[in-house]
């Protein structure tokens, strides 16, 4: 089975780049299955019914989450009552919708499960104690192929989860700062990447216009973050390769806008 995940797509630039590029490398790389997170997919925050329709027509197979989760709220719901699209798992309980999803991918089973973490974020159940939960729950089911969107802000957060899980899970990956890491690596049969980056706008400020964060870094002053009508975009990709749950192979692609060739990463393997 071959996966892949995108990091936190933002806004247009980010859409746009996925529909007109996921297509040509789901045939070009064989890719089985398409994880996406879209929690930033309208405007920069949240996910519409429209945006979501289009991220899943344009080839992506599941959407996960984190803690814009439901700007959009009314839409939200009803996204995570009929299409593929998960929001943190470890929301308190009563939050409409799940975290952990599982799917057919040719004749085997793969789970996808969606965390956010403590720092600096919303209200949520202590992640480390909820994943042993869920992967304990899934090896029961004898279910072997487990991959992880881990949102959150604190890379030591990430690294802990990863520690915990190695040889457990098939590949499990960060995302929230849309800022790309350069640790992809496999250990003990498990992909990791601490934060895979946005796929939007690179040349900004987290895929939002650089004027308001600027303000805001030299005088305290905020304001609404606005994603650019133009710029330079990025799409940001991790393939991994999963054999009976274990990860045997994984790279990064990176494709930048208005240029035909991919840049290709490969993992460091133990």
């Amino acid at each position: 089975m071959r996966i892949a995940f995108i990091g936190d797509i933002v806004g247009r630039p980010g859409r746009k780049i996925i529909k007109e590029n996921l297509s040509k490398i789901r045939v070009e790389y064989n890719i089985d299955f398409v994880i996406a997170n879209g929690e930033n997919a309208s405007h920069g925050f949240g996910l519409t019914t429209k945006n979501c329709d289009e991220l899943l027509k344009a080839g992506i197979d599941v959407i996960t989450g984190g803690n814009h989760s439901f700007d959009k709220k009314r839409e939200m719901f009803a996204l995570l009552e009929t299409e593929n699209v998960l929001r943190p798992d470890n929301y308190p309980a009563g939050i409409p919708g799940s975290g952990l999803k599982i799917f057919e991918v040719g004749s085997e089973k793969l789970a996808v499960i969606n965390l956010m973490g403590q720092f600096a974020m919303p209200t949520v159940e202590n992640p480390f104690n909820w994943a042993r939960k869920l992967v304990d729950e899934l090896k029961e089911q004898d279910i072997k192929n487990i991959f992880i969107d881990f949102h959150a802000e604190a890379t030591s957060e990430k690294r802990v989860i990863f520690m915990m899980l190695k040889g457990e899970v098939s590949s499990i990956c960060g995302t929230h700062t849309h800022v790309g890491t350069d640790d992809l690596q496999i250990m003990d049969g498990t992909s990791y990447l601490t934060d895979i980056g946005l796929t939007g706008c690179r040349d900004n400020v987290i895929g939002m216009d650089k004027k308001v964060p600027i303000a805001k870094a030299t005088t305290g002053l905020g304001g609404h973050f606005e994603v650019p009508n133009a710029c330079k975009s990025i799409l940001q990709i991790m393939v991994t390769d999963i054999e009976e749950g274990r990860a045997v192979n994984s790279f990064k692609l990176k494709k930048l806008c208005n240029k035909q060739e991919l840049i290709k990463t490969d993992a460091i393997a133990d």
